[in-house]
């Protein structure tokens, strides 16, 4: 180890930030040194993308400039990482290789649209940033027909995303006066609209859908997409407009370095720690199983949760003591009715016998607590 350890971090989201963040608060630049790695300088919370795509928010407004944790003597270097060498402790990226007391993997799912055949030539990925203001003209030039708004693989990121962006494109319809001359379809591959959150809360999202006139159609398993078409593996769909929220996988260097096998995620258990020394992986790139068929959900606030874990034992080691910290699988997400109000579905995976989930009444408050949430990441942060 050099004289000052130097904790790299690869991706600059909600774990990257997290960890970079708590173990700065927690040691000045003399006495460590962060890097975060990422092939992009921008920080999203990921519902504002609902917003773009509504029309009430522009990317710019949505965003946090990554080269701005350079104020916070945290190092930030815009490059793509080409290969994680865990015996030699490196990281390539295009322009150097960066050396490493301590790895944190923290570079999130990559969207794989191109495992659906015939997806991308005929549908939207709702998840892609740089489809949002496409499918938001889409949407605010239908006049009549059919959207489709499917799931194609399971584990996604934001569970309940998918059901509150039909809840929004409901409402956008509603407010141009079309909504009754349109139909709005979702297809999902389980046998209910949440399966991290189990049967109640499922059921009272079922409800909130319903009460809107999108019609939920479960265990809908897609096969491919042909032009207007749907196919699944028990039967066929029309659509006008497609919606989809494609199969998420790590990305490649993760399977080429070894840390997990395709088209998983890294496995880890609740102290964030791989079998490689010193080295650690959060957020939508693990798999954190809690129960024969339960995982923690891939969102944000437990990237962010597990961040926090894995900077206090990074510091623990610093200083040789023996704590180990576990991270306690609590997160909340919102859902967002498309009428001024949100619920939160609070999370505790690790609650016993059972994981645990409950889902609030829609107030106004809840949204104005969503809107709250992004605020304060940025500020905080950045």
């Amino acid at each position: 180890m050099t004289d000052i350890p130097h904790i790299v971090i690869l991706g600059g989201g909600f774990g990257g930030l997290s960890t970079a963040n708590e173990l700065r608060n927690s040691l000045p630049s003399s006495q460590m040194k962060i890097t975060i790695i990422d092939k992009k300088d921008w920080f999203m919370v990921g519902f504002a993308k609902l917003w773009i795509i509504n029309g009430t928010r522009t990317f710019e407004n949505s965003i946090g400039n990554l080269h701005e944790l350079e104020k916070k003597e945290i190092n930030f270097i815009q490059d793509e990482i080409l290969s994680i060498d865990l015996q030699n402790k490196n990281v390539k990226t295009k322009q150097k290789d960066v050396s490493y007391d301590f790895l944190v993997i923290s570079l999130g799912a990559v969207l794989a649209p191109q495992k659906i055949p015939g997806l991308v030539e005929n549908g939207f990925n709702l998840y892609d940033h740089n489809q949002l203001s496409d499918i938001h003209n889409k949407l605010e030039n239908i006049e009549s027909g059919k959207i489709a708004i499917s799931i194609m693989g399971m584990p996604y990121k934001c569970p309940p995303a998918p059901f509150e962006a039909s809840l929004l494109i409901d409402s956008m319809l509603r407010k141009r006066g079309v909504r009754d001359s349109i139909q709005i379809d979702f297809y999902s591959p389980a046998p209910i609209t949440l399966p991290a959150a189990g049967p109640e809360v499922s059921k009272e999202i079922l409800e909130l859908v319903n009460s809107e006139k999108i019609v939920f159609h479960n265990s809908s398993k897609i096969k491919s997409v042909e032009p207007n078409k749907l196919i699944f593996e028990n039967a066929e769909a029309d659509f006008d407009l497609l919606l989809a929220i494609p199969p998420h996988i790590a990305p490649k260097i993760i399977y080429d370095s070894g840390l997990a096998k395709e088209p998983g995620f890294i496995p880890i258990d609740r102290d964030c720690k791989t079998p490689f020394e010193n080295v650690f992986a959060i957020g939508d790139v693990t798999s954190l199983v809690v129960t024969e068929n339960k995982a923690v959900p891939k969102a944000g606030i437990f990237a962010e949760g597990e961040g926090i874990v894995v900077a206090k034992n990074i510091l623990s080691k610093l200083q040789s003591k023996e704590e180990c910290e576990l991270f306690d699988g609590k997160g909340g997400c919102f859902i967002e009715s498309g009428r001024d109000t949100a619920s939160i579905i609070e999370v505790d995976m690790f609650s016993h016998p059972e994981p645990s989930t409950s889902i609030s009444e829609q107030t106004s408050e809840n949204l104005s607590n969503k809107h709250e949430f992004e605020k304060e990441r940025l500020s905080k942060w950045f």
